[in-house]
């Protein structure tokens, strides 16, 4: 069951620029350097947003220092321990939630009772008690249109049925004799009826994980990590901001991850908040921290899948002059003397969908200062640019549908922002490839949600017309012929 846990991995969000934070070398270096604004900090138990909220400018993101990890052991921690160390205790789920896994999702590598299990769940043993969870690979594995299962490309999943719901009726499979299932399950049913009202999607593709993060830093004590019940401020009653999840293949290359730079620091810190789920004590939060400078190293391994069908070798030739005229400034070049140059693009050049930037990091001021006053902090620095960083294009081919909020269903549309369609819909239910137009076959419609009656009939189509889901902006390819078009959609093959 793919949703068994919401997982935070997305983070993302903007505000007013201010100074590019200067990089670190010895906090990245060691993880164990002060806070960045140590002269800042107030008294135990009292801080300030404003002492602690960052912002960054447009422009090139600078480079900042790594710690070096074992991609090997990377991996074995990525699909066999339990990071996110909540979940349903494992009898119920074999009762409940658990069934035949379908083939095609097992792993390689995976050691005793995960080897039977579908690759974005774990089996992992928490104080004598065995509990399963999901893991990184729920939004970070997906199918290829070949029908392999490719580990680091973004699944953006099927967020709009209330999934608290489900657990809420899990728990009278409970046996309430049994003092450590109860707890157990309890505190997974807390986290997700917490998390449940600020992640429903009214769209099946587009994935909420800047509103997780939000919600979840709101029900933590940034000193201690304490569970809140209530949240230390009070949450926006907004609609989840829609994401396409990011393939792992960039990590590598990017000076800070997510969409609007927000990630600058160290990577590995930022990939470990998962935990913020379920992981209730700094100490552990660290442990799970040291794991992840390995989890990084792997991620930085993935390699982009090759474009699995034919090529005209001479179009992509000429294709890759249209590149380099028109793209490469912004997204990079490729091949052995390839250069990505980790830029910001202003909301107002690149004219994309504005109210992810424009909302603020993680839904607001509050959870990028908390992240910046926590243990995140010390080798991190959560700084939001008011634009969209311009990403590495290697594996595009891949990555359908396009633009970080999954408006454009294809590269030739993109490339071509009057052809965009309004309303369109997909069968996710079909590996439908258009090796043409690079992307998803869809269906363009005549009308959106409104023109519909059923909720099923509503999810399905992607409306352009809705906050946070316009496909309009990066209009860089209008200007091209239809033959300079063909020609560079060719190039994008073999990237």
């Amino acid at each position: 069951m793919r949703n068994l846990t919401i997982i935070v991995f997305l983070i993302a969000g903007c505000g007013t620029p201010t100074a590019d934070p200067t990089p670190d070398a010895g906090a990245a270096e060691t993880g164990d350097a002060a806070h960045p604004d140590a002269a800042l900090d107030a008294a135990p138990g009292a801080w300030s947003v404003d002492d602690y909220y960052k912002s960054s400018e447009i422009g090139p993101v600078p480079p900042y220092p790594q710690r070096s990890g074992d991609a090997t052991r990377g991996y074995d921690i990525l699909v066999n321990e339990g990071y996110v160390s909540c979940g349903v205790p494992g009898r119920i789920y074999d009762q409940y939630f658990g069934g035949e896994v379908p083939d095609g999702t097992k792993l390689a590598g995976r050691r005793g009772a995960n080897a039977d299990m579908p690759f974005n769940q774990t089996r992992f043993d928490r104080d004598g008690i065995e509990l399963v969870s999901s893991n990184c690979l729920t939004c970070h594995a997906n199918v290829l249109p070949t029908g392999e299962l490719y580990i680091g490309l973004g699944y953006e999943g099927n967020y709009t049925t209330n999934f608290g719901r489900f657990v809420e009726l899990g728990r009278g499979l409970v046996d309430e004799t049994n003092e450590r299932e109860v707890f157990e399950y309890d505190r997974f049913l807390e986290r997700t009826l917490a998390i449940q009202p600020f992640i429903q999607t009214d769209t099946i593709g587009v994935n909420p994980a800047d509103n997780i993060a939000g919600v979840l830093t709101a029900h933590r004590d940034p000193d201690t990590w304490e569970w809140l019940a209530e949240p230390w401020y009070e949450l926006p009653d907004i609609a989840p901001i829609p994401l396409s999840v990011p393939p792992w293949w960039h990590a590598s290359r990017k000076n800070a991850l997510y969409y609007t730079s927000v990630g600058r620091g160290d990577h590995a810190r930022f990939m470990m908040a998962a935990a913020l789920l379920c992981t209730d004590s700094e100490e552990e939060a660290r442990a799970i921290d040291e794991m992840f400078v390995d989890v990084q190293a792997f991620i930085e391994s993935v390699e982009p899948p090759p474009y699995p069908y034919p090529v005209d070798t001479r179009l992509a030739d000429e294709g890759k002059q249209v590149f380099e005229d028109t793209c490469s400034r912004c997204h990079g070049t490729y091949g052995p003397q390839g250069e990505y140059p980790n830029l910001v693009i202003a909301i107002e050049e690149v004219g994309t969908d504005p109210v992810l930037a424009a909302q603020g990091g993680l839904g607001g001021r509050e959870p990028v200062a908390w992240l910046n006053r926590s243990f995140f902090g010390e080798v991190s620095i959560v700084a939001p640019a008011p634009g969209y960083v311009a990403p590495p294009l290697d594996g595009i081919w891949a990555t359908a549908p396009y633009l970080h909020n999954a408006s454009v269903p294809t590269l030739a549309k993109l490339l071509n922002s009057p052809s965009r369609p309004l309303y369109w819909t997909r069968d996710f239910q079909a590996i439908a490839y258009d090796t043409e137009a690079i992307g998803f076959q869809h269906t363009a419609l005549a009308g959106g949600k409104d023109s519909v009656e059923t909720n099923a009939e509503r999810y399905a189509i992607y409306d352009t017309t809705q906050p946070g889901y316009s496909n309009q902006g990066h209009t860089f390819g209008d200007a091209l012929t239809v033959v300079e078009r063909t020609a560079l959609l060719e190039y994008l093959k073999t990237l």
